[in-house]
């Protein structure tokens, strides 16, 4: 049986907030095969602009210490301008999973890959 240290706690501990440590540089991303989405934090939240009209997804999402991130106002370019949803994103090494949920549980997500 191997011993948890002081040290390995302070490595795990500092690899599971290595995301929030470094700021997502702009990554451009295609939601439905043909829109280009560019995806970057700035002062650590995350936002995810469709390029062809600016048009705002992700409007500020914070970062979780498992690397997601959340945020309450999302908007759905297919929507409604005044609705906004709960988002989840989740990135992956081909791309990234986005959700929104609206009134506690209806909930609709999308798989967006890298450009």
């Amino acid at each position: 049986m191997k011993k948890f240290t002081a040290f390995g706690a302070a490595v795990l501990l500092g690899a599971s907030f290595a995301t929030s440590a470094f700021a997502l540089e702009p990554t451009e991303y295609l939601r439905k095969g043909d829109q280009v989405i560019v995806v970057f934090e700035n002062e650590g939240k995350l936002y995810c602009r469709r390029t062809a009209d600016n048009f705002e997804l992700c409007h500020g999402m914070e970062v979780n210490a498992d690397g997601s991130y959340k945020g309450k106002n999302m908007k759905h370019p297919d929507m409604p301008g005044f609705m906004t949803f709960d988002g989840t994103v989740v990135f992956s090494d081909t791309g990234l999973n986005i959700q929104g949920c609206v009134l506690g549980g209806i909930c609709d997500a999308e798989e967006w890959t890298l450009k």
